[in-house]
């Protein structure tokens, strides 16, 4: 396709008088000032949609044109530069379009990005572009080229990917192939067209050859880079998850506003107690309030000594540590059956240090309305006047301070600002209480407890009671109710098939959220086959997506079969497998996840109503926050504060927070660090090009509630 805009044959003191754009910006010996914002141009399409996902996750700034809305603002020379204070202002550092020209032919706003970019050397992002010489690339035809699926590749990481903006990857990108039936990634494959200034950066091999194509790489042409992309993904997809730290690294050149990183924590509660079992006949759990067959026998699951012994080389062998959330009467109870004697506590108390200790109640009663379970599913008992009745703000009181004695007693090195209580009950839950027990707050507070583990599935958005704040928590589908792999089969058939197949119908019942199964897995191989292969992707998942929400078992499932185990190794199998030694998987406590969290939202909340501006001047970058607002970035290694050393090593850069106190806060960049630079330039992509599988993960996304 013949280019109409040829801005190249412009010298660019002409691009700058044409376009009105400031002289001083022309200068090397004249430093621009260049806003840490991107420009994100968007058509409704999942790879736009993907990369303002990722810039939200982070916390970097961005404007969005939308180019399907009408009235949209018009992209002008005025619009992405001005002066301020007499200085040439470069508003965004950065530009993603939804490829490499997603104008019409002669627009003069394509004529304005391109002269933008080449001015002050700013990079640009085609979000996902068909392979032809105008992106660099030979067209993806004949022996040369390919376009089609390519679900289930296994991409490369090329050594200037390596030692470039991906270099926090192993080497290697798998592409999902989630769904046989589902076309989940459309690809055009090819080299690089004869003459073109082009280094692939993750390229995979065209199929029946032996020559490689380029996924994504970086174009240099007319005194502009661009970043060609040629697959198509959305959010939610692995490869996109592995590949969008280094697309934005490569857009800012390692210089912007927030962070991301890859963290995984689990929770195992219940320890000292024990937990009922599934009864596979009656196909719900003796002992518990919804099981009220009268003959149904409670069939206890606790750990033993053993079981320790296996958790803590784990944990060795994978530097990953545990967190117990543990109810002290457990023991006490053990030991009153067993003339004194409990050897699980023994045992974990002699290596408590091998742990992190959470507060889960003394008896893990239930803390929140009074409970009338002689009906299946269980209310609120009421008053005489009709309102419900609730734990008293004692009681709660009581279970918080008699487990946090028994911790002492016993010398667990608890944190006592942590809890979770049992069945996150005194929090909402639908639909028997639709708000938290009003005592509840009153007891956080007198107890001096700051952070409260909630159940994702039903509150997952962080929020205050009393003056705690909450810790939302990732049920795992590992079921508190199972020791053993068939138990665990079994109960996920229940649960995961229709009626019609012998299920409990709430798949059927809740299709938007939950899965059937097409049939009943077979409960000698299902665990492993199946229930274990999904449960990975879907953590995994959350641990690719800067996420540090915990994720939670029960003690049961370290236990017997041991089957929490073929999970977490998959998980941090998987991740290994995937990134370099520079790129850990940072494994918090529950408050630091929470002072996570609350930052982060903080930043959001500052973001969105304008109070955060920062700009880099050469070396310098600039930033102004309101007093006391945690200040979030990426930078490269060797980036100071005041004279400080910033953030702290992660995936080749420095990432942290920094405290605002209100006046400018200058940040000083290793000397000759390179400024951002990318483009694009070209013409639109074909109309009939596929749309990808823009649904989240296949499968169970979000388990059914089994918690205890």
């Amino acid at each position: 396709m013949k280019r109409t805009i040829r801005t190249a044959a412009l010298t660019v003191g002409a691009l700058i008088a044409t376009l009105g754009l400031p002289t001083g910006a022309a200068h090397a010996d004249d430093a621009p000032r260049i806003d840490l914002r991107v420009l994100v141009v968007s058509d409704g399409g999942p790879s736009t949609a993907a990369i303002a996902a990722e810039l939200t996750d982070a916390g970097t700034p961005f404007t969005e044109i939308d180019l399907t809305q009408s009235g949209r603002q018009v992209i002008d020379a005025g619009f992405l530069a001005d002066t301020v204070d007499g200085q040439a202002r470069a508003k965004f550092q950065a530009v993603v379009l939804p490829n490499d020209n997603p104008f019409a032919t002669g627009s003069s706003e394509m004529a304005a990005l391109t002269a933008y970019e080449q001015v002050y050397q700013i990079p640009q992002v085609d979000a996902y572009t068909y392979a032809r010489p105008e992106a660099g690339l030979q067209y993806p035809v004949g022996s040369t080229g390919y376009s089609g699926s390519i679900d289930g590749t296994q991409a490369d990481v090329t050594a200037a990917g390596t030692s470039g903006p991906f270099g926090y990857l192993d080497g290697t990108v798998p592409f999902e192939d989630n769904d046989p039936s589902v076309a989940e990634s459309y690809a055009y494959l090819a080299p690089p067209a004869a003459g073109a200034d082009f280094t692939p950066y993750v390229e995979a091999t065209i199929p029946g050859t032996s020559t490689k194509g380029s996924l994504v790489g970086e174009y240099r042409h007319d005194n502009r880079r661009e970043l060609v992309v040629t697959f198509v993904y959305n959010e939610y997809q692995e490869q996109f998850r592995l590949l969008a730290r280094g697309i934005v690294e490569w857009m800012t050149g390692g210089v912007h506003l927030g962070a991301s990183r890859n963290y995984f924590a689990v929770h195992v509660d219940d320890v000292f107690a024990a937990d009922d079992r599934w009864n596979s006949e009656l196909n719900c759990t003796p002992g518990d309030v919804d099981c009220t067959d009268s003959d149904a026998t409670p069939d206890p699951i606790r750990m033993t000594p053993d079981d320790v012994d296996y958790a803590v080389a784990w944990e060795q062998s994978r530097n990953f540590t545990f967190d117990l959330a543990f109810n002290g009467s457990g023991s006490v109870d053990q030991r009153e059956d067993n003339d004194g004697v409990d050897q699980l506590a023994d045992k974990l108390v002699a290596d408590r240090s091998d742990f992190r200790w959470i507060n889960h109640t003394y008896t893990h009663a239930f803390l929140g309305c009074v409970q009338d379970t002689t009906v299946v599913p269980w209310t609120c008992e009421t008053n005489a006047d009709g309102g419900t009745q609730w734990v008293s703000e004692s009681d709660i009181s009581d279970e918080i301070a008699t487990n946090r004695v028994w911790a002492e007693t016993n010398g667990l090195p608890l944190e006592n600002d942590e809890l979770v209580t049992g069945e996150h009950s005194g929090m909402r839950i639908l639909p028997q209480q639709p708000d938290d027990n009003p005592n509840l707050a009153a007891a956080l507070t007198a107890n001096g407890i700051d952070w409260l583990g909630s159940d994702n599935s039903r509150d997952p958005q962080q929020r205050q009671v009393g003056a705690a704040e909450t810790v939302p928590r990732y049920p795992m589908n590992v079921f508190y109710n199972a020791g053993k792999a068939s138990e665990e089969v079994d109960e996920y058939n229940w649960l995961y098939t229709s009626r019609a197949q012998g299920g409990s119908g709430i798949c059927e019942d809740n299709p938007a959220t939950t899965s059937c199964l097409s049939e009943p897995l077979d409960t000698s191989t299902g665990y492993t086959d199946q229930i274990v292969p999904l449960e990975t992707r879907i953590d995994l998942g959350h641990v690719l997506s800067n996420d540090p929400r915990p994720h939670y078992i029960h003690q049961s499932n370290l236990a017997e079969d041991r089957i929490a185990y073929p999970v977490l190794n998959g998980v941090l199998d998987g991740y290994q497998a995937l990134f370099a030694d520079n790129t850990p998987v940072v494994n918090l406590r529950m408050k630091d996840i929470g002072t996570e969290l609350e930052r982060r939202a903080d930043w959001q909340t500052a973001l969105q109503a304008g109070q955060v501006t920062a700009y880099r001047i050469g070396d310098a970058v600039t930033v102004q926050a309101p007093a006391g607002l945690e200040v979030t970035a990426t930078l490269p290694t060797g980036t100071t504060v005041a004279g400080s050393a910033f953030g702290s090593a992660y995936a080749g850069a420095v990432s942290g927070w920094t405290p605002s106190a209100g006046d400018p806060l200058s940040i000083t960049l290793p000397a000759t660090t390179a400024a951002a630079a990318v483009t694009a330039d070209g013409s639109p992509a074909p109309a009939t090009d596929p749309a990808p599988d823009t649904r989240a993960p296949a499968g169970v996304t979000d388990p059914v509630p089994v918690t205890n």
